[in-house]
């Protein structure tokens, strides 16, 4: 087991992965920039290095600051989190050639799960089930066209490099093709630094399936379920739950041992999420996030097996003791992202939490690292935290939801809480009736007063 973790990364993630540590009896060591030098983790951490000022590039994904910190407090090994160089292969690589532990997969299965036109190929490879388009990438608008007459308008542009909905547009016809095609590759360049893109057939109504996986890289590897996400605003996710409300049992069985079966035969290590568009019985394979998901939590409440502490473990060199066998799922979780945005523009709004009361009582888990006083920067991501339900039935997770969000209260900025206490009394929602477009359609026709 690991003498010492440095996590490089901040907020609820950071403090997540130092409990995680905690439990399991290693020594932790939090990194941060100059502000964040009052964040939670930096508190509770047994050690703590300033890396850098507030811009990320200079502290966070700065693999030279990263390294001195290891060296200076003799780290054995970094969890990186999500975001910032969690799905770096080459962060990976350069912690092995300093004989320190990349708490992740492989540094081939990053690289080849983040460029989305070779993860298409491994995947069907891999047997498992992938969306109509291009075999690789779109080298001009003749090719592009031919390529959307064979699978048919709508059609799906998307950086092969990209992630967040960034480098992706639709073309809803043979006229919207080339402004697509253009629109893209500028947003890639300059969001990736790469203007590849290619084609896929746009679905009308899909539901956004998440499937996590767990491997220990020795050839044993299992499903825990799949994530339901398809609440999201501009291809970001907000509200994530489990079970999904559009499955049976039958499918839950056969996509995750599909899913589970190609994690086998890749030998991937660590935990993995493979994500899927689910269209009239029938999945389609979109992207694999080499890490650790911000909605964990749910696939934990729903399965009781914590996903950081068995990453940690693997990542240290024990085998894979879980089988599928053991794997139960018990009742339904929801997650909600709380971010430091108003509720009906989305306008961050950083500053300081002058009041903060977090729900409680069973089944109610809250993943955040800010308090009373904290000032929200205005540096990184937005997110106060997580509220994540647990209940024996999906009816009880959402009163026990809509409870727990009349209970929460965060003052002093704007949050999203307003927004989830409308969302959780929709009949669309309570019927779990919606698809990835559902919330923009429900934005676009004022859902939510922007006053």
């Amino acid at each position: 087991m690991f003498e010492k973790i440095l996590i490089a990364n901040r907020g609820e993630i950071a403090l997540r992965v130092l409990r995680a540590a905690k439990e399991l009896g290693i020594a932790t060591v939090a990194v941060h920039s100059t502000a964040d030098a009052d964040a939670m983790h930096v508190k509770l951490a047994d050690e703590s290095v300033c890396i850098g000022p507030p811009t990320a590039r200079d502290s966070y994904l700065n693999i030279p600051a990263l390294l001195a910190a290891c060296e200076i407090t003799g780290a054995d090994a970094i969890h990186p989190g999500y975001g910032f160089l969690s799905e770096n292969a080459r962060f990976a690589e350069i912690l092995a050639d300093h004989d320190i532990a990349f708490i992740g997969p492989k540094a081939e299965h990053i690289r080849i799960m983040g460029d989305k036109i070779e993860a298409k190929r491994t995947a069907k490879r891999l047997g498992i089930p992938c969306v109509p388009g291009s075999e690789g990438g779109i080298t001009d608008d003749e090719e592009a066209m031919r390529v959307g007459r064979d699978i048919g308008f709508p059609v799906l542009v998307k950086a092969a490099a990209g992630g967040g909905g960034r480098g992706m547009k639709v073309a809803r016809t043979e006229a919207d093709l080339s402004n697509a095609l253009s629109t893209a590759r500028m947003e890639a360049k300059a969001a990736f630094g790469d203007d590849a893109v290619y084609l896929e057939k746009y679905l009308e109504k899909p539901r956004h399936i998440e499937i996590q996986v767990l491997g220990d890289g020795r050839g044993k590897a299992i499903h825990l379920g799949e994530r339901d996400c398809s609440l999201q605003r501009r291809h970001q996710k907000i509200w994530e739950e489990g079970p999904s409300p559009a499955l049976n049992a039958e499918q839950r069985i056969d996509i995750g041992e599909i899913v589970a079966k190609a994690m086998r035969e890749l030998e991937y290590i660590g935990v993995g999420t493979v994500e899927f568009l689910y269209e009239d019985g029938k999945f389609y394979f979109i992207e694999m996030n080499t890490r650790i998901q911000v909605e964990h939590p749910v696939t934990e409440m729903i399965t009781g097996i914590d996903l950081v502490n068995e990453q940690i473990k693997i990542a240290a060199g024990s085998p894979l003791t879980i089988t599928q066998e053991d794997v139960r799922f018990q009742g339904h979780a929801i997650e909600c992202r709380v971010n430091a945005e108003h509720p009906a523009t989305f306008r961050p709004s950083p500053g300081r939490i002058a009041y903060y009361h977090p729900p409680g009582g069973l089944g109610v888990r809250v993943d955040s690292a800010v308090y009373q006083g904290y000032m929200i920067p205005p540096n990184y991501d937005s997110l106060v935290g997580k509220l994540i339900v647990h209940g024996r039935t999906r009816t009880e997770a959402l009163m026990r939801l809509r409870r727990s969000l009349d209970e929460f209260i965060v003052d002093g900025i704007d949050t999203t809480l307003p927004l989830f206490r409308t969302l959780v009394r929709n009949a669309d929602i309570q019927n779990g009736d919606y698809d990835i477009h559902w919330l923009e359609k429900f934005l676009a026709t004022g859902g939510m007063d922007p006053a």
